[in-house]
């Protein structure tokens, strides 16, 4: 290309970013950021500051387990009509309603409680945070999917991490600076008001195009050739066979045939591991060093973004340069090594400069992490079955955090700060073991591969 060309080329590249339809999606991924740091890392200083004990804010890691397990009810938000609203807005924008509606309730009855006196009843709002959540998530990334056309799919994708990270900002530094002036009441009533940002974009968007393949068609009518022989299966009931069929039955059965497809969720359920048991612990421990809300939230949550979205940026050079399984062991080793500015941290105490050299380390090197793993999520995924599929891969991830993290209080409460991170270290071995088992399988021929399994 002549260099002047060059201006036009980009302008013309760029220009898919003030698509109507990309925007859109940068702001749904707010809405979808926003809820997760209100039931993890910023609840856990509420819980820390209430006198609630690290073991206590270590299972409180399982109030997200809905997260882990939306795979269940996706399939019914992927294709179930809602009475009314599928009617009025469409089967993706009425279900997308439906649940941040669903979130403000739950957002307000969570600010209305007291960790200190009620943790039971916080326990319960939080779950009914994080449900309404990871079914907003179901719909979202449907919703990212279908309202899309193919060359569009990356600037998507790329502004949906946008605006989740910019959720996760407010939810994190947002919330814990208006805690610190006006109390965690209103700081949570001010996180259920910015979900009517996700709302408000749903309602003043359309109702994408119901998408079919070649594949999911000729599933289907293999369905429906198996109902035609069986006379005694008609009416309602064939219908009810036919729908779980296409809604649950298919999009599972796909992934299975692929081969080493047991080794590939047992990777993804512990590739996070040793950065979940020491990111369930790090709101607990900063506050044990002594500091203050505003400190945590300028420094891990606005210093911090820019360190994970730096990271990000690297993880997908890095991707590109050597290919997915080679960026997933490169970002998985240097996500297990960077555990180990927790433990300088340890060292140095209530020192800001040598808590901002930790989160800078521990977000580039998760963000180049994270970055391999989307796309290895991604790359596993079926273009007839995404919805369905990447809720059954990214929960399988949850599953696998939300378990192992419940117990990291247990062991930071038996044992120091410095020996705690040391050990979280050694949740990154079972994946990185996984990983060469993958990379082995991928360089074998498939009969092998297969005769091996």
């Amino acid at each position: 290309m002549k260099p002047s060309a060059w201006p036009s080329y980009w302008m013309n590249l760029l220009s898919v970013y003030g698509d109507r339809r990309v925007l859109a999606i940068l702001f749904l991924g707010f809405s979808e950021g926003l809820p997760l740091a209100l039931t993890g890392s910023t609840l856990n200083v509420w819980l820390r500051e209430e006198g609630v004990s690290k073991t206590g804010i270590g299972l409180f890691a399982l109030v997200t387990m809905p997260y882990a397990l939306k795979f269940l009810w996706a399939p019914l938000i992927d294709r179930l009509r809602l009475p009314v609203l599928t009617r009025l807005f469409g089967r993706r924008r009425g279900w997308a309603l439906v649940t941040q509606a669903g979130l403000i309730v739950a957002l307000l009855g969570l600010s209305g409680t007291d960790p200190g006196t009620q943790l039971w009843w916080t326990a319960l709002f939080a779950v009914a945070v994080a449900f309404c959540s990871a079914s907003q998530d179901i719909v979202v990334d449907a919703y990212r999917v279908e309202v899309l056309d193919e060359n569009r799919q990356a600037a998507g994708a790329a502004v949906l991490v946008l605006g989740y990270r910019f959720g996760m900002l407010a939810a994190g530094a947002g919330a814990l600076f208006i805690a610190e002036f006006h109390g965690w009441r209103v700081a949570y009533e001010a996180m259920a008001a910015l979900v009517l940002v996700g709302m408000v974009t749903i309602l003043v968007n359309r109702e994408p195009n119901v998408a079919v393949t070649p594949e999911s068609l000729e599933r289907e009518r293999q369905v429906a050739a198996w109902l035609a022989a069986r006379p005694h299966l008609s009416g309602r009931m064939a219908r009810l066979l036919a729908w779980l069929y296409g809604a649950v039955v298919a999009p599972f059965a796909q992934f299975m045939s692929r081969r080493g497809w047991v080794v590939m969720l047992a990777f993804i359920a512990t590739y996070k591991l040793g950065e979940v048991l020491a990111g369930v612990m790090s709101a607990p421990f900063y506050v044990d060093l002594g500091f203050s809300k505003a400190e945590i939230a300028a420094v891990t949550k606005l210093f911090g973004l820019w360190a994970t979205i730096i990271g990000g940026l690297l993880g997908g050079l890095l991707v590109g340069r050597v290919g997915v399984l080679r960026g997933l062991m490169i970002g998985g080793v240097l996500q297990m090594a960077s555990n180990i500015s927790y433990v300088m941290l340890a060292w140095a105490g209530h020192d800001v400069s040598a808590l901002a050299v930790t989160v800078a380390v521990e977000n580039v090197c998760g963000g180049i992490a994270t970055a391999a793993f989307v796309a290895y999520l991604s790359s596993l995924c079926n273009v007839a079955y995404t919805a369905t599929q990447y809720a059954l891969l990214s929960s399988f991830y949850k599953l696998g955090g939300d378990l192992f993290g419940a117990s990291s209080g247990w062991l930071a409460d038996r044992m120091d700060w410095v020996s705690f991170f040391l050990l979280s270290m050694v949740g990154a071995v079972p994946a990185l073991l996984l990983l060469t088992r993958l990379i082995a399988m991928d360089k074998r021929p498939a009969a092998l591969v297969a005769h091996a399994d």
